[in-house]
């Protein structure tokens, strides 16, 4: 596997390694700070994602950046990809041999980037990195830590969109996000920001993102 940012990202784009690979129409590497200290992991690319080879910019990537804005930060200083870097078709969950097949590419990123915090988005993201028995209805918030990675899971954005009930847990969920940034990055400043309410929801959209 490759040794820089741009060799991992070339490899990437040529991948054919899954059949993701044939009705894509273009990898979704990442997006972001790659001097972050803080990563966010979605399961895959929805079709916005697909057309414009970025992570989380439908409608469940502009919650997410409002959600970040909840805490003071923005999309400038955290590192953002998927497990897979391939749409699945019709939006579908990404099967076990496409995640397998594609986490090389992740675990590369990571090493690349040696975050502080890793937040998985999403039950996918969170089976597949923190544990695979995970019920994230109960579990997110949660915090563990791995190789001396702080990692916890939220409910992905798009569940947000669907289910505007799940934004009171997931405004709590973020100010324990703040706190632990606070506590544990050095290179990732917060804005100030004034009282806020949980995060806005909107109409129905898919998971991938």
């Amino acid at each position: 596997m490759a040794d820089s940012w741009e060799m991992l990202e070339h490899a990437c784009r040529q991948c054919h390694s899954c059949s993701l690979s044939a009705r894509r129409t273009n990898t979704v590497f990442g997006d972001g700070s790659r001097t972050a200290e803080i990563m966010f992991i979605g399961e895959a690319p929805g079709a916005n994602e697909d057309r414009q080879g970025l992570p989380f910019v439908g409608k469940a990537g502009q919650l997410l950046d409002d959600m970040l804005e909840i805490i003071g930060l923005d999309r400038g200083m955290v590192y953002i990809t998927n497990i897979c870097k391939c749409r699945p078709p019709d939006n579908r969950d990404p099967l076990g041999v496409e995640q397998e097949t594609c986490l090389p590419f992740l675990r590369k990123q990571t090493a690349l980037l040696r975050p502080k915090i890793i937040v998985c988005l999403g039950r996918i993201a969170a089976m597949q990195l923190i544990d695979p028995d995970l019920k994230i209805t109960r579990e997110h918030g949660q915090w563990t830590e791995k190789a001396g990675v702080a990692m916890t899971a939220l409910y992905h954005p798009a569940a947000l969109l669907r289910d505007p009930g799940k934004r009171v847990d997931t405004f709590l969920d973020l100010k324990s996000l703040q706190r632990e940034i606070l506590a544990r990055c050095e290179r990732t400043p917060l804005r100030r920001v004034g009282r806020q309410q949980p995060a806005p929801a909107g109409g129905p959209s898919q998971e991938q993102a």
